[in-house]
């Protein structure tokens, strides 16, 4: 790997960080935040929220233009924009200026990180070369997730919630620099080869009120008019874009994509072990805070030891697996790991000690490092050049939905189960407990269902001919 393309895949990690970073750092500061901005429980977690919808509602119209006008163009405004964006979150003093600065962020890190991964996969063409870079790039992800969780608890602590928006800046002025010098400059193919704006207005319309929706089920229920309403809204609006799709002489999907195998096998194990992990993160983080006592800081430093070892099995280890077992024997792998990891959170005593109880756990997650840059290179390897941008906004896509699905669903069986448990007069903690067990249950069964995708749909993608050799036979 030369110089040039090392220092591009530093600036695309680097940009990965920041974003996955900011998404977990915010949770452990939302009481400082409450409690000094004057939220209300209800209007608090639109900290959360107004970036989710943001960002998941964007990717795929951010990943479309990105083919359009440029890959390094479109991750060098997100990033911009995510800088300001974080500033003027730092220095927010009412909550209405916080949601808004958090739903510029999400426009900014949407259209950063739907391209990213085009970028990468037409930056490093040589398979060895290309597993080696995905290893290092899912290493960031992993990491930044649990960082994130201990490096808010450390800013809240000794400065203030602010710099937990602040820190970004530097890093976000650090990237758009060094990422003008380092990526490869593209022209793009030009709107007139995709500019479908009614295609455009209708699936982020429809993925926007569709996460908006997943994440309020826990307030209004699953059977609830507001739920039921707004999501056969959304349900409506996606089916008239894909309509769109069909007929569109431009169209911003192309449709062709799907017809890979392991384009839509990958983005569907993806989005059930996405649902699955996510919410396995937030909810045994619950468990180890309100029924274990753990504080914040005590919290995340416990689940340093799974952040070390996704990260160090897809940085040391997954790109030599993946070359010489492919990658859907790796992926294959690497779920069959989460499965015995997640199966073993279902027997979850009260009174747990982490070296028994938790521990165990944090090592299978190892297998994360496995199925993450298997899945990634899985996603995007039947993807045409002109379609990079696309594949990549489709696969940043699928894994935001899964996310906010996943925590929906998993978040509300649990506090459903609590509920009845604390009614049939069990203690408090006894009744969390069983809440999460069950959660950790149906997390197991997405697992279960990832796996089975993934020994029956996907197949080891056909030998990437590297760039100089394609040259030299031509």
């Amino acid at each position: 790997m030369t110089t040039s393309k090392r220092l591009a895949l530093a600036v695309l990690s680097a940009a990965t960080l920041m974003t996955i970073l900011d998404g977990s750092i915010v949770t452990v500061a939302m009481p400082a935040i409450q409690a000094d901005l004057g939220f209300t429980p209800a209007g608090l977690s639109w900290t959360v929220n107004a970036y989710l919808i943001a960002f998941g509602g964007l990717l795929l119209l951010a990943g479309r233009l990105g083919d359009l006008n440029g890959r390094k163009a479109m991750f060098l405004a997100g990033n911009a924009v995510f800088t300001a964006a974080s500033l003027f979150a730092g220095a927010a003093t009412t909550p209405g200026l916080l949601v808004a600065a958090r739903f510029l962020q999400g426009v900014g890190s949407a259209l950063a990180s739907s391209v990213v991964l085009g970028i990468l996969v037409t930056l490093f063409t040589e398979n060895r070369e290309r597993a080696r870079a995905i290893g290092v790039f899912s290493f960031t992800g992993a990491a930044g997730a649990s960082i994130g969780q201990v490096l808010g608890g450390v800013l809240t602590d000794a400065l203030n919630w602010h710099w937990i928006f602040l820190i970004n800046v530097p890093i976000g002025v650090a990237t758009v620099v060094l990422g003008w010098k380092a990526l490869p400059a593209d022209r793009g193919i030009g709107l007139a080869a995709g500019a479908d704006a009614l295609g455009a207005l209708l699936v982020t319309g429809g993925l926007m009120l569709g996460i908006y929706t997943v994440v309020k089920v826990e307030e209004y229920g699953w059977i609830s008019a507001h739920t039921l309403g707004l999501g056969a809204l959304s349900i409506v609006l996606l089916g008239a874009f894909v309509l769109r799709q069909r007929t569109a002489r431009t169209p911003l999907l192309a449709l062709r994509i799907f017809r890979s195998r392991n384009v839509s096998g990958a983005n569907l194990a993806q989005m059930l072990t996405l649902s699955a992990m996510f919410a396995f993160q937030i909810i045994v983080a619950l468990y180890m805070q309100k029924v274990l006592g753990y504080s914040a800081l005590a919290t995340g430093l416990a689940m340093l030891p799974a952040a070390v070892a996704i990260g160090g099995v897809s940085l040391f280890g997954s790109a030599r697996l993946i070359t010489r077992f492919g990658e859907r024997a790796v992926l294959i792998a690497g779920l069959a790991l989460l499965l015995a990891g997640m199966g073993w959170l279902t027997r979850l005593p009260v009174h747990a000690t982490y070296v028994v109880d938790l521990l165990p756990m944090m090592v299978l997650i190892a297998g994360g490092g496995l199925v993450l840059p298997a899945l990634t290179t899985l996603g995007m390897s039947d993807a045409k050049p002109e379609d990079a941008g696309l594949a990549s906004g489709l696969f940043n896509t699928t894994q935001q939905v899964g996310m906010a699905i996943g925590v929906a669903v998993l978040s509300t069986l649990a506090a459903s189960r609590t509920g009845s448990r604390l009614a049939s007069g069990a203690t408090e903690a006894a009744a969390l407990t069983g809440g999460y067990r069950l959660a950790f249950t149906v997390a197991a069964g997405l697992l279960a269902a990832a796996l089975v995708v993934s020994l029956t749909v996907l197949r080891r993608p056909a030998t990437v001919v590297p760039t100089e050799l394609a040259a030299s036979a031509a």
